[in-house]
Parts: structure tokens; sequence; C-alpha cells
């Protein structure tokens, strides 16, 4: 059974929850049966394959469609066609803006207006560290920089839950650091709360403090970033005591060469487990956290079957 081991700050409610939540798209079945809560003031990282149900999942805080079963709340109560609860939460995601005249002033402002909370200042102060020229068109700017629209409208917003799809799209490395700082500094400044659905898990890994992993569907992992970081561990050695060692554990991962074997192995090691390996000539590393993931979400594939229970 999953459970959240995350405490919200002082024992706040939710900021949101997803209970037993499924959605099928025809013969597609994009979430299956997802429990969650949301706490406040935590950034949390949304991972998972393409097709893996990340957007779904997103669309349904945002109040853009009912689940198919089960029950979503924000703030405690359902948030569909519920004004008050629907301007709690902010889903930033690209859109094609090849046809928009509004400059970026215009669609700053445009915010503001109809925004509760906007933080219009702030939003130029961004716009002017990202080099955004006020006065052009949504359509006349780069890739990137509409990314960086997109990404100011979020930060700004002052909502108390705002979702960023993959917003760092087109991005160069010098803007990605910029909008990674500025999300710190709003989390740590206002205590609202960011899911980042992202694929450049190495680079944006170190801002999450909780982590929700889908897999087909499937919520596989639903834990705070350490604990899961922690826990993918390498072991490296003769592939007898390698094999020995690695009995009765979650293997997500096997390579062999010769008579030496390297297992990714999934669950926290106590000292005397650490202390027991190395008696027995094995070297124990940790998984780089990109590596995890792909472990995880690849070993559903081995399996003919989503894990439901990688957490220990």
């Amino acid at each position: 059974m999953m459970m959240n081991t995350h405490n919200s700050p002082g024992n706040a409610p939710p900021v949101a929850s997803l209970s037993d939540v499924s959605v099928a798209f025809k013969s597609t079945t994009a979430l299956k049966a997802v429990t969650t809560s949301i706490e406040a003031g935590l950034i949390y990282g949304l991972i998972g394959r393409n097709g893996a149900g990340k957007t779904t999942m997103l669309s349904l805080l945002a109040s853009y469609r009912r689940p198919d079963n089960g029950h979503v709340a924000v703030n405690g109560g359902d948030p569909f066609e519920d004004a008050e609860r629907m301007s709690r939460v902010h889903f930033v995601f690209a859109r094609d803006v090849s046809d928009e005249s509004d400059t970026v002033r215009e669609t700053l402002e445009h915010c503001a207006r109809y925004r509760d909370g906007f933080d219009l200042d702030y939003a130029w102060k961004l716009a002017e560290r990202f080099g955004l020229d006020p006065k052009k068109s949504l359509s006349e700017l780069s890739l990137g920089m509409q990314s960086a629209v997109n990404a100011i409208e979020g930060l700004a917003s002052g909502a108390e839950l705002t979702m960023f799809d993959e917003v760092h799209h087109g991005m160069d490395p010098q803007s990605r650091k910029l909008f990674y700082e500025s999300l710190l500094e709003r989390r740590e400044t206002t205590q609202r709360t960011f899911i980042l659905s992202t694929h450049l898990v190495s680079e944006m890994a170190y801002l999450f403090d909780h982590v929700l992993i889908l897999d087909r569907g499937a919520l596989i992992v639903d834990e705070p970033y350490d604990l899961v970081a922690e826990r993918g561990v390498t072991v490296t050695g003769p592939i007898d005591a390698v094999e020995a060692f690695a009995r009765n554990r979650e293997v997500i991962g096997k390579q062999t060469l010769a008579n030496t074997a390297a297992y990714v192995v999934y669950g926290a090691l106590s000292d005397e487990e650490r202390r027991e390996a190395a008696a027995s000539g094995l070297e124990l590393n940790a998984v780089p956290f990109q590596d995890l993931f792909i472990h995880l979400t690849a070993a559903s594939d081995s399996q003919g079957e989503t894990h439901a229970n990688h957490q220990n």
C-alpha cells in the first residue's frame, strides 16, 4: 500500500488532493486509481515518461475536466465550476501563440486585471531579467522567450497552487537557471505550492521537496525527494555475492560481465546491511536520480505490469 510520509507545514490541510482517481480516453487509461495529497509550501516534481498521465493529472487539478472515477479536491472541496476554488490554482503550459498580436506588456497587464493577487511589479522585474521586450507581440518572440512569458505568468500569479507543465521548453540554460532561482525564491517568500512536470529530471531534481512518479497512469512513487533518492543503490561485486545480497530485495536493474555483477536495488539499507555488504566484498553506490527514475519505470516494462508499491 502506498503511503504519503511527508507532513505539511504546521499540519495544515492539503492544498489539493486526488482520491482513487481514474481517467480513460476511449481504450486508453490515462490515470489508474491515483490517490495523493498536495501539501502547502512544497515544490513537487511530477515525473513520468511520455503518456504516463502527467498532463491529465494536472488538468484535473486545474478543473479542466472531471475524473471518470474518484474525487478531486482543492482546499477540501470540488473545484469544478467553483470560481473561488478554481482561482486558487494556476496551470501553466505551452500554448500556440503564432496568431497572438498582444504584446508582452498587454499580456501581463491582462493577467493582473483578471487574476486576483497577480504581482505586476514582480512580473515587470522578471521580464527585465529574462530580457523580454515589453513592446513585442507574443508571436514575434522565440520559443524560449514565449516560455519565459509563461513562466512569469505562473511565478507572479499569486495562486496558492501553481503547476508548470514543461514550461522550460525552448529556454536556453541561462533562462532555465533564472526560472529555477525565481521559483525557489517565490516558494521561500510566499510559501506557495508548486508542481513541476518535467523531462529534465537530472537538471531539476534539486528543486524538488517531494516526488510523484507516474508510470502508465499509476502513481508508483509518492514520497519526499531525499527519501526516494537514497533508496536507489547499485551493488557491485562478485556475482554470487551480489545475488546473495540482493535476494529478497527489490531489484530494478541488472548488469553482468564475466564473474562480476552490478544490481540496482530499491529500498533503504541499514548501517548493519551496509557493513555486511562491505564484509562480502561488495561496493555500494548511490544511483543518480534520473537513472533511478529510468530503472523504476523500466522495471514495469520488464515485468509486464506497473509496480504499485515502490515505497519501502
